[in-house]
């Protein structure tokens, strides 16, 4: 039985991946290591918690003993490494704690892997999910490539930067095994709600202002995440080593006109009349640094492993509003506490 680390498994897009290994490879064992702050949720894994070959770990990657020990302790075959800190807002706020977690814990992370499988590098695996805000931004024309040069705007996506460099630098000094995939924008359900898409849903049921930054004409690539989890496991088990794939959903947005479309189905859902939801759109002053245009182009993964995304985002981003309308006990556990701190010192008016 092959033992698979999963970092950062009960967050967002992490617990997707977590679920689809467990359901899918029975003869895997999959041990999920998350430190549960605000966005890690075992609520998100309920339905495969008591699965015979799942096991959950509570625990910081920003611990290098610790990270030893999980790796000498289960003999691990590879990692697929989510953990990090990845609100660009939080960045800006505090920019240390993501350098703390999304580039020491990585290179922990490494150290124990380069530690533990020094006897054979090819027999494991070390696949490292990162963003496409690495790259920077985008004009009004052209796509993200797996040879877009670096060019990152914010804290987050410095950090993230950095832990790419560190895991491919692992691979070309010491022989890792590792891939890496750099993704355009997730959505769908347990998305923890500071994030446009969830945030949104949340305010229009409870008939609260949606904040929009500067004018909304900041466009990004959007893609179910559920496509996200499939795209990580063709790339964990066929990805040539050292290798990069872009993942994107070739469907891009301006913040202001999906904010419409959610509106119009929000108000069809909750029986309200056209345009009563777009009443709610506030605009607020503009996040620092922010990019304009994100756009990938995944070309590269469709050619040479197949994969292709799945959902037309209309299509997708009603189920998604449908999963929060279904899951009311999940949203309001999620919205308490210091997450309403943040949220009223986070967005201001214009």
């Amino acid at each position: 039985m092959k033992k698979i680390l999963i970092t950062g498994g009960a967050g967002f897009i992490g617990s997707h991946v977590v679920r689809l290994f467990v359901t899918k490879y029975p003869n895997y064992h999959i041990v999920n290591l998350d430190k549960l702050t605000y966005a890690g949720n075992l609520a998100n894994l309920k339905d495969i918690q008591d699965k015979p070959n799942y096991t959950f770990v509570k625990g910081d990657i920003v611990d290098a003993d610790f990270v030893n020990e999980l790796f000498t302790l289960h003999k691990l075959d590879g990692v697929i490494h989510l953990a990090a800190e990845s609100h660009v807002d939080r960045s800006i706020s505090n920019p240390l704690e993501f350098v703390m977690t999304n580039v020491i814990g990585t290179v922990n992370l490494l150290n124990a892997a380069k530690n533990q499988w020094k006897e054979n590098f090819s027999a494991h695996r070390f696949y490292h999910v990162s963003t496409d805000e690495v790259y920077g931004s985008l004009g009004e024309t052209g796509m993200f490539t797996e040879t877009t040069a670096y060019d990152p705007h914010s804290p987050y996506s410095a950090s993230k930067a950095s832990s790419d460099h560190f895991v491919r630098a692992y691979h070309d000094t010491y022989g890792i095994d590792a891939v890496i995939s750099n993704c355009s924008n997730n959505y769908g359900s347990h998305h923890f709600p500071e994030k446009l898409i969830p945030l949104s849903i949340h305010n229009i049921k409870n008939n609260k202002s949606i904040p929009i930054y500067g004018t909304g004409e900041n466009i990004r690539d959007w893609l179910w995440v559920e496509d996200h989890a499939r795209a990580i496991d063709v790339i964990y088990h066929q990805a040539k080593t050292g290798t990069t794939y872009n993942i994107g959903g070739h469907n891009e947005w301006t913040n202001i006109d999906l904010i419409h479309l959610l509106c119009k189905i929000m108000d069809k859902k909750l029986n309200r009349a056209e345009g009563e939801s777009a009443k709610l759109i506030t605009y607020v002053k503009d996040r620092a640094g922010h990019d304009h245009r994100y756009a990938i182009d995944s070309s590269k993964l469709q050619k040479e492993l197949g994969w292709v995304p799945s959902l037309q985002f209309e299509e997708g981003l009603t189920k998604t509003v449908d999963w929060y309308l279904n899951n009311e006990a999940w949203l309001s556990n999620v919205t308490s506490g210091d997450y309403k701190k943040y949220y009223e010192t986070q967005y201001v008016k214009r």
